[in-house]
């Protein structure tokens, strides 16, 4: 059976989450604050978390970040009250997969947490490289020279799909699909955030590749000249 941790500190709203996920076969583990979230995720495997952003002993998103940074990759669905557009792009820019304001259908809930289940899994063994760039997909690394930085599982899907893609333009819904299924519960501009990402992790290496936006088009990977 599939497990989800839920770190929230509000037991009847953990309870209700629990119940619901419970009727199509989702066991929920929660924990209350970070401290008991840091030692959970520790110990235990979970296919989804579900964060809420405004925890007794911190901030989710800094927890969140801090997860990302220490290559900790599990799904995450953010849950919060703040639903100013700012908000979500925070949310996604620190590592988020999905963003949820409350209050919200229980059943919309299920329905983003089995999307992120049903996201696309690395089959690949073998690295991908495309110019200066190298993506290992067992490690979820992506490299230039003595440099590398760890993806995100969308992210690294993305780099995949565009280095096999040779430097041909790839569709957005093209993109959207491997990185996160058939699922038609995909966050709006998550692309556009995840490509962000990616762009910022380039630079952070040093790549001479660049993640161009081909308007009404798609995406494409180009190595810059000189």
């Amino acid at each position: 059976m599939s497990r989800v941790a839920i770190v929230e500190d509000s037991e009847r709203l953990a309870d209700m989450v629990r119940q619901a996920l419970a009727g199509v076969g989702i066991e929920v583990d929660q924990f209350r604050n970070i401290s008991e979230a840091t030692f959970g995720l520790r110990k235990a495997d979970y296919s989804v978390m579900i964060l809420d952003r405004g925890l007794p002993d911190g901030d989710g998103l800094s927890f969140l970040s801090a997860l990302r940074a220490a290559g900790q990759m599990t799904p995450c669905l953010i849950l919060t009250a703040r639903d100013a557009l700012h908000d979500r792009v925070d949310g996604l820019e620190s590592g988020a997969d999905d963003y949820v304001t409350k209050p919200f259908a229980m059943s919309e809930l299920v329905a983003r947490v089995r999307t992120l289940m049903r996201r696309p899994v690395v089959l690949r063994a073998l690295d991908a490289s495309f110019a200066d760039v190298t993506v290992d997909p067992r490690q979820r690394e992506m490299s230039c020279g003595d440099l590398s930085v760890t993806l995100a599982p969308a992210e690294l899907q993305i780099m995949l799909c565009l280095i096999d893609a040779a430097g041909r333009t790839v569709r957005h819904s093209a993109l959207e699909h491997a990185a996160w299924g058939l699922g038609d519960a995909v966050t709006p501009n998550a692309l556009e955030v995840t490509v962000h990402r990616l762009r910022k992790k380039l630079a952070s290496i040093n790549a001479r590749t660049r993640l161009v936006n081909h308007r009404g088009a798609g995406f494409a990977l180009e190595k810059l000249s000189g």
